[in-house]
């Protein structure tokens, strides 16, 4: 499994009656391969996992698999109580998936060495390749991060906690300690505020969640932050990510709301999100269509 390029995080679509959209959920997926994703994590965070059943976090996995095609490397979360993600390692195998995110555990407080323990145990249970995400309430110390690197399957570490200091520890130690092919990734919402931060360690890899509305701005961004056109990097964080930060943080869930807001203003309708997040208002999703505006006319 290799992931390279802007890595797409799909909505889950939604129809009038609260249930999956399918056939929205293979558009939303097809058109994000075609313009050149990297690879695609579906049901993730912006995916709403935490919103949905296993049946439904099943057909979400296969309906992800079978739009891709083959054509890039397809992920799903998993995580929550012990039980049910082992649950999703097992269906996502079985859906097709070539890995898994592995979200944190349900609510508690552990200490490294506890995580380290669930990451194995839900390891256990599938042969998928494991991408560990450190984010709320899973965070791993260096030393937890070279014993996730004894597992096997797992495969990689994504932060989401965006502490660059600590992060550095991990990136170090972890390659002080093995030769493995072992990959990091800038997992912050927006993460393309961050990115120029991650390079500067040595971590390359990120997700984008504007990808899935917007992808002529993620793509441009990534193509300038690689070839080294810092001027329109600048131009891009300080005219549309920046101000779209701002905009996310007025309400709680709108990494998430804003997105799917996004698809249905460039045309392809997701629905609403489920409780407990809050769809987008009205005036926020004035605010975002000009956004959009503004990205599209920056990257030309």
């Amino acid at each position: 499994m290799h992931l390279d390029g802007v890595l797409f995080f799909p909505v889950t679509p939604f129809g009038a009656d609260g249930e999956l959209a399918e056939d929205v959920l293979a558009k939303h997926v097809n058109r994000g391969v075609t313009e050149g994703a990297g690879g695609v994590f579906a049901a993730c965070g912006t995916g709403e996992f935490n919103a949905l059943g296993i049946d439904e976090y099943a057909r979400v996995v296969r309906i992800a698999v079978e739009s891709a095609g083959g054509r890039v490397p397809v992920l799903s979360g998993a995580g929550g109580p012990l039980p049910f993600a082992r649950e999703c390692a097992r269906r996502a195998a079985d859906a097709g998936a070539d890995g898994l995110l592995l979200l944190p555990p349900y609510l508690v407080s552990a200490p490294a060495e506890g995580l380290v323990r669930y990451v194995r145990e839900v390891a256990a249970s599938s042969d998928l390749p494991i991408i560990v995400y450190q984010r709320a309430n899973a965070r791993f110390t260096p030393a937890a991060a070279v014993a996730l690197t004894e597992i096997p399957n797992v495969v990689g570490f994504k932060d989401g906690l965006g502490d660059i200091d600590a992060m550095q520890r991990i990136v170090l130690a972890v390659r002080e300690a093995t030769d493995r092919d072992f990959t990091f990734f800038n997992g912050l919402p927006t993460a393309e505020m961050t990115v120029p931060a991650y390079r500067g360690i040595g971590v390359s890899l990120y997700s984008s969640a504007v990808f899935c509305f917007l992808p002529e701005v993620a793509l441009a961004f990534h193509k300038a932050v690689t070839a080294g056109d810092d001027d329109l990097v600048r131009r891009l964080l300080a005219g549309f990510y920046r101000p779209l930060v701002e905009l996310r943080d007025l309400v709680p869930g709108y990494a998430v709301s804003l997105v799917k807001a996004g698809v249905t203003l460039r045309g392809l309708d997701v629905g609403r999100v489920r409780p407990p997040l809050v769809d987008a208002a009205p005036e926020h999703v004035a605010r975002l269509e000009r956004l959009i505006a503004a990205g599209l006319e920056i990257v030309g």
